[in-house]
């Protein structure tokens, strides 16, 4: 047998067999791990880490344009033919119209307090001579000549303003009556039968004729009869008519 023969027989009977031998244990140690692991289709399910969300991305919407105004509307001017009509506005209809109308208003009604001989006259502006006083004066009134006891009546509708026993005039009922005017009832008996803040009506009864003025006890029993307007003496006829 040659050199090289020989060589190559030691080989397999000295290093050559522990090669064999390692790859005989690799082989028995494969074969068991893969029979130790079990398959992937018995073991259950890895749990999947979830899903991370999708990260939201911010898309700006896109500027809208601003509005346009609309274009104002033009009148189509009228044909030369045609002619231009002249339309009356609302604001000059409403000046034009006329204000609601308002009812006039009724005269108050005005009555004679009682009737009778007028015996002496209103006289502011000149002196009448009086006969229970002996001397010259005026008179901011009518006397009304009556029997004692003839009932007075209000002149017109009114309040009855003041109940008085004057010095001079005797028992005295004063009205308040509109437009500033007050009638004045003087000479009465002692008992009016009206007091003050009463309501009275025209031809209503405020007390009678009696004889209680001394400044004109010398004269026939009568009604002193007089009227102020705004405070002032006016004549009482001129008022009564």
């Amino acid at each position: 047998m040659s050199n090289t023969g020989n060589r190559a027989r030691r080989f397999f009977e000295g290093t050559g067999a522990y090669i064999a031998l390692f790859l005989v244990v690799t082989a028995l140690a494969v074969a068991g791990y893969w029979t130790l692991i079990p398959r992937a289709a018995d073991k259950p399910a890895a749990e999947q880490p979830p899903l991370a969300a999708e990260e939201t991305r911010f898309v700006p919407e896109p500027e809208s344009e601003p509005l346009s105004e609309p274009a104002p509307e033009i009148e189509p001017e009228p044909a030369e033919d045609e002619p231009l009509v002249v339309v009356q506005s609302a604001v000059e209809l409403a000046i034009g119209e006329p204000e609601e109308t308002v009812a006039p208003v009724a005269p108050a009604l005005v009555v004679d307090p009682l009737r009778g001989e007028i015996v002496a006259a209103f006289s502011m502006d000149a002196l009448r001579y009086s006969e229970t006083m002996g001397d010259w004066r005026t008179h901011d009134g009518v006397d009304i000549a009556a029997d004692a006891g003839t009932p007075v009546c209000a002149a017109s509708s009114g309040t009855v303003l003041d109940v008085r026993d004057d010095d001079l005039m005797g028992t005295t009922v004063v009205i308040s009556h509109d437009g500033g005017y007050d009638t004045i009832y003087a000479n009465l008996q002692s008992t009016p039968t009206v007091e003050v803040g009463d309501y009275v009506t025209a031809g209503q009864v405020v007390g009678s004729v009696g004889r209680t003025a001394l400044s004109e006890s010398a004269e026939p029993t009568h009604l002193h009869f007089g009227v102020t307007k705004d405070g002032e003496f006016v004549d009482p006829e001129a008022y009564l008519r």
